[in-house]
């Protein structure tokens, strides 16, 4: 016996040993490739400042002299210009990398960096050039709210999920939100948000459709364009993200998306196209993934011929995280900076100048268009940010962008609720408001408002017999409550387990209150995909609560609602029809709860339209048979040791390659195309109020089409309605979709019989179609349809064109 547990305890000491020599492997490695400091370039001294003809410069390489790049009344391109001309070319190529993921997070061994931040621009300190911080931020910015040995904290506003920005198809409020989350990066020393999302929702799982605004790209296009030069008018850059077809999180790393080049132009790039030509970012993140068997961050074709030729973007493409497989391909193919910067880049660039792989005027190029952005920023102003952004105002449209953005999709007299009712909420997630999807697009915020505190703070009283249920439940799943943090957020979201109601507890609820009102959650981040059971899918339990409660409620004569807290589509169709109003709440951020009781409570009259098609059921997709459903949430940590670019040796459809095999026929395009039946379409979205639309009028000239249309308030309540112009191609050898969305616009608050005007511009060109033969943008002659109306299945008013 004594023997066996001898080999035993040696075999045991074995493996201890084993998994120690393993763990010093993986941590020396990524010491050396990723996590390595910068110790030759400490924290730049205070600068000197001169004064020239009565302007005062910053004499930023403190030489008592003003060099031009100083001289801030010169052409960006003049003084990026002079600074190359003064940089040795080791200084250019280690400017092409960031200086790995401790700096950026403030692990430096001198306390440097800002905490939370994901990345740097290096240093130049011979030259005065300070350390730019890249922070995520699509939803908010990402920094970290407690610092070791600080007494205060440093939160950040979470704003509404980009799915719900784009359900308020109001540009001029996305543009607010994006100056907010802009002032917020200025005055926490970030400088560049690594958002917004800009990749279509081609299907209902991609996990990061969240972050992402809208199954059609002009949609995206002007929403995105909106967020950017909001954020961009504090001075502070965006990354938009991911170029390009990164519609999956499945093996999002090696896969290959075989994209028609119709549709990679038309849907997939159309959206970057816009906000490019609208608001020109300062940088364009490239996606992880291939794209027809090239890695988008070392593809010339995207990141060259058609962002700069084409499109004449002008500032820096930056690679993901770890992005891309050959760091000299990347720059040689326009791929500026590479994220977050790892040993291993540094000795290959160094080694590809040497051996004459890398050209001299790649290394140029690259760091040109750095430099021009390091020019730009704020800290080349010696801007001093206080830390201290005005957290209170922010929260302030953070609450009016998510009740803008909440979606109506039923309502049968239910709502507005009357202030004198009591509320019965059913479902954990009426007491645990979800603010946003997880991973990068996750925001450290002060708070989160749940369904039950906004409710309460608008005056309504809560049934105390279902609030007690909930506590006893949470109770008795202590562990199930805990929210995971960091990497495991990102694979396993939180989601805590749903009540157990009893008959006799609904019958008891719906007896006590006046109005019931159950919350169903959903979430998904970044790092695997959804899946149809029990996601978009109601439960068993799920379904069970929601026919019990209706019945419970509406046999007591009242009514039940239904609140979706949801980040993406799930289906709607099989029961929709049995609660009495269906309230689509997505993730309003921390303001979510008071902005969903401003919407339930009439406060604020609903006028959110679906950004995306809400299907009868998943099969009715045409990606459905070309996209991963599994849902296998990616391995972090083979990430790191660089395993997930591997190429391997046997291809799996939909994870080491996915055929775009539905063209551009995505979302509404493919199901007016096949006369399908939708659950909700495209653009849908109910109000308090009703709105008559008259007066339809055009007027063609040599490049844009005008298109006049009134719009009249003919209900008992203010509000706003969108209204959408879809344009439909003449007939031809050509397959076009039936309709394209090609305008929209959105009313100011109208009183009940009021009236506004609202004026549409359709350039010509917008018009125009791939031709893959020709590979060129072609228009084809004949007569066009311009359809006017409350959803892209509610058209109002038409009108012909000929071109």
């Amino acid at each position: 016996m004594k023997k066996w547990l001898k080999i035993l305890l040696i075999g045991l000491g074995s493996l201890l040993l084993l998994a120690l020599m393993a763990a010093l492997g993986g941590w020396l490695y990524l010491r050396s490739n990723f996590l390595y400091f910068e110790q030759e370039y400490p924290e730049l001294a205070a600068l000197s400042t001169l004064t020239v003809n009565g302007y005062t410069f910053v004499d930023r390489n403190s030489n008592g002299e003003l060099d031009p790049y100083e001289d801030d009344r010169l052409p960006l391109e003049t003084r990026a210009d002079d600074l190359l001309d003064k940089m040795t070319t080791e200084e250019k190529i280690h400017l092409l990398k960031g200086s790995g993921m401790a700096s950026g997070l403030g692990l430096t061994e001198a306390g440097d960096g800002i905490p939370g931040a994901v990345g740097t621009i290096v240093p130049t300190p011979r030259l005065g050039l300070p350390t730019l911080y890249l922070s995520d931020g699509p939803a908010g910015l990402r920094i970290q709210p407690v610092r070791e040995g600080e007494d205060r904290t440093y939160y950040c506003t979470a704003f509404p999920i980009a799915t719900m920005l784009a359900s308020t198809w109001n540009t001029d409020l996305v543009h607010r939100v994006g100056e907010a989350m802009g002032n917020e990066a200025l005055e926490y020393g970030i400088d560049v948000i690594l958002g917004p999302g800009a990749n279509i929702h081609r299907h209902p799982f991609c996990g990061r459709n969240f972050e992402y605004y809208a199954e059609d790209p002009l949609l995206t296009g002007k929403m995105g364009a909106a967020m950017v030069n909001g954020i961009e008018s504090n001075g502070i850059g965006t990354s938009v993200k991911h170029f390009v077809a990164n519609n999956q999180e499945t093996d999002r790393h090696l896969n290959n998306a075989i994209v028609p080049e119709r549709a990679l132009r038309e849907i997939y790039l159309k959206g970057f196209e816009i906000i490019v030509k609208e608001a020109q970012p300062w940088t364009i993140m490239s996606s992880y993934n291939q794209v027809n068997g090239a890695f988008a961050s070392q593809s010339p074709y995207l990141l060259t011929d058609v962002l700069r030729e084409d499109w004449g973007f002008e500032g820096i493409v930056m690679s993901d995280w770890f992005g891309g497989r050959d760091a000299v391909a990347q720059i040689k193919a326009g791929n500026d900076l590479l994220e977050p910067g790892t040993k291993k880049q540094w000795k290959a660039l160094q080694r590809g100048y040497e051996n004459g792989e890398l050209p001299q005027a790649a290394i140029d190029n690259a760091a040109r268009r750095i430099l021009k952005l390091i020019l730009q920023s704020r800290k080349m102003e010696g801007y001093a940010y206080q830390n201290n952004p005005d957290l209170e105002a922010h929260a302030s449209i953070a609450r009016r962008s998510a009740a803008e953005g909440m979606v109506l999709l039923r309502n049968e007299g239910a709502l507005p609720l009357q202030q004198e009712q009591e509320i019965a909420l059913l479902g954990v997630t009426s007491y645990d408001f979800i603010a946003g999807g997880t991973g990068s697009g996750d925001v450290n915020e002060a708070y989160t408002v749940a369904l039950e505190a906004g409710l309460k703070a608008a005056g309504f009283a809560i049934n105390a017999t279902a609030r007690q249920w909930f506590e006893d439940h949470k109770a008795a799943h202590t562990a199930e409550f805990v929210k995971p943090e960091g990497l495991q957020a990102m694979t396993q979201p939180y989601d805590p387990p749903e009540i157990d109601y009893t008959d006799t507890q609904l019958e008891k609820v719906a007896a006590e209150a006046d109005v019931g009102i159950l919350t169903i959650g959903r979430n998904s981040g970044e790092g695997g995909d959804r899946v149809e059971e029990d996601d978009f899918l109601l439960s068993a339990q799920e379904q069970s609560l929601l026919e019990r409660a209706c019945n419970a409620f509406q046999s007591a004569d009242k009514p039940l609602i239904v609140v979706l807290n949801v980040g993406g589509v799930i289906e709607t169709a099989s029961w929709k029809s049995r609660p009495d109003a269906i309230l689509l709440a997505w993730q309003g951020g921390q303001e979510g709860g008071h902005a969903a009781a401003d919407v339930l409570s009439g406060r604020v009259n609903p006028s959110g339209k679906l950004p995306m098609t809400f299907p009868v059921q998943l099969s009715d997709h045409a990606s459905n048979a070309n996209f991963p459903l599994e849902g296998e949430p990616i391995n972090f940590l083979n990430l790191l040791m660089g395993e997930a670019i591997k190429p391997k040796a046997e291809q799996v459809r939909n994870r080491d390659f996915t055929r775009y095999e539905e063209g551009i026929f995505v979302g509404y395009r493919h199901f007016d195309k096949a006369g399908l039946q939708v659950s909700y379409p495209f653009g849908y979205g109910l109000s308090y109020t009703q709105f008559a639309y008259s007066n339809l009028e055009v007027e063609t000239g040599a490049d844009t089409i005008l298109v006049t249309v009134e719009v009249q308030n003919t209900g008992a309540q203010p509000g706003q309605d969108v209204v959408q112009v879809y344009v439909s191609r003449p007939e031809s050898g050509t397959e076009h979709p039936p309709q394209e969305l090609k305008a929209f616009a959105k009313t100011p608050e109208l009183e009940p019989g009021a009236t506004t005007m609202l004026k549409f511009h359709v350039p010509v060109a917008d018009l125009r179609y791939w031709d893959e033969q020709q590979r060129k943008w072609t228009l084809q002659n004949g007569i066009y349809q311009l359809r006017v109306g409350a959803s892209s299945r509610d058209i109002r008013l038409e009108a012909k064109v000929e071109l």
